[in-house]
């Protein structure tokens, strides 16, 4: 039995809630709505995560001042820093709660578009939304999957440019940062392995997380400038 079977009951929830949507709808924008909506869904956690992380990169340049004079003395800097954050009414790690809340939804949808089902029959411009651009046939399956690959191209470059401009502000580099812009560029090669089901729900739900930071950190450093920074 798959580790992901575990998910089936939620799974069974997705997929009735897509066929419901594509009962009005193409099954693949049936795909993209049911992504907007339960990101949308999500959208207040993401807020409380920026203004936790907006908290932090305030409270940075005191973090630095503790790291300093605790170094080597790891329990008084846990006291230290967990007063900080009590007195302040911050926490060191609300700028995780969306992440962590989306892995399960995230791995819901991959055995959703990864187990054989009725949607996956459907199609996308003549495209099956169940095929793996390994199994495409001619230019016109290509030219699809080359659009979806290219969408989730410019999406990564945005996070890409917003890394780059971060490294390139911080004061301290961090190991491994100079690599860290590229990893923005990861979806398009996790895309490749996944059919084209999945691939949509990527570029919508990167393209919202893109477009939600950007709205949510406007006018702010941002949080990559400030981790590199400490």
């Amino acid at each position: 039995m798959s580790v992901f079977a575990i998910l089936d009951p939620a799974v069974h929830v997705a997929h009735d809630a897509v066929t419901a949507l594509a009962h009005v709808v193409p099954t693949a924008l049936a795909i993209i709505l049911f992504t907007v909506l339960v990101r949308l869904a999500l959208h207040p956690l993401a807020r409380a995560a920026a203004r936790g992380e907006k908290a932090r990169m305030r409270l940075a340049p005191q973090v630095a001042e503790i790291n300093r004079k605790h170094k080597g003395k790891p329990e008084k800097l846990q006291a230290a820093l967990a007063e900080l954050y009590k007195e302040e009414k911050a926490s060191p790690f609300a700028g995780c709660l969306p992440m962590l809340v989306q892995i399960p939804f995230f791995s819901v949808m991959y055995r959703l578009f990864t187990t054989p089902n009725e949607l996956l029959d459907h199609t996308l411009f003549g495209v099956p939304l169940g095929l793996h651009i390994g199994h495409a046939q001619g230019p016109a399956q290509v030219a699809v999957f080359g659009a979806l690959y290219a969408a989730l191209a410019a999406v990564g470059y945005v996070g890409f440019r917003r890394a780059r401009k971060a490294a390139a502000a911080a004061t301290t580099p961090m190991p491994g940062g100079g690599a860290m812009p590229y990893l923005a560029f990861g979806t398009v090669l996790f895309a490749a392995l996944v059919p084209l089901a999945a691939g949509l729900y990527l570029v919508t739900t990167t393209a919202w997380s893109a477009a939600e930071r950007a709205l949510l950190h406007r006018n702010t450093p941002s949080t990559l400038e400030t981790v590199l920074a400490v």
